[in-house]
């Protein structure tokens, strides 16, 4: 059996105002404005939002048991969250694309149960991201349930 992995990569940039301290979630946003209110988002200025992604990677991703992982590359810093897709998934929001701890579902939502939050990247990591001229790389990767 072949695995039908489907992969995005997107680019982003890092904010003055990023603060990483959110405890449930972690957001990328095609905006490039961010208050200090916008603790969960840890890059702005994404090449895609949610409704970007691919027919293909969207299929993977609300197939039942599907697993997604976000790799996110700031010159020589990575850090990688992993967490699952769900039918519920919409993947429609035109801007934002938010990573979950918990099981709630939006149109803004591209995984659920994730092992990370904005709280839970490297000192170092949030550091990088606070750079505004910091290019950021991101790989979505999406794999079948088993």
């Amino acid at each position: 059996m072949t695995l039908n992995i489907v992969t995005e990569i997107l680019e982003a940039f890092g904010h003055l105002n990023i603060r990483g301290t959110h405890k449930t979630t972690f957001e990328f946003t095609k905006d490039s404005h961010l208050t200090l209110k916008g603790n969960c988002v840890v890059a702005v200025k994404a090449s895609k939002g949610a409704i970007d992604l691919s027919p293909k990677f969207k299929e993977q991703a609300k197939k039942p048991g599907s697993k997604i992982t976000v790799k996110i590359r700031a010159g020589r810093l990575e850090d990688v969250a992993v967490g699952y897709g769900d039918p519920r998934l919409l993947l429609t929001h035109p801007t934002d694309l938010v990573a979950r701890k918990s099981d709630f579902v939006c149109e803004r939502t591209l995984m659920i149960r994730s092992n990370k939050a904005a709280c839970d990247f490297s000192p170092e990591m949030i550091q990088a991201l606070q750079n505004p001229n910091q290019k950021l790389k991101i790989t979505l990767t999406v794999k079948p349930g088993e």
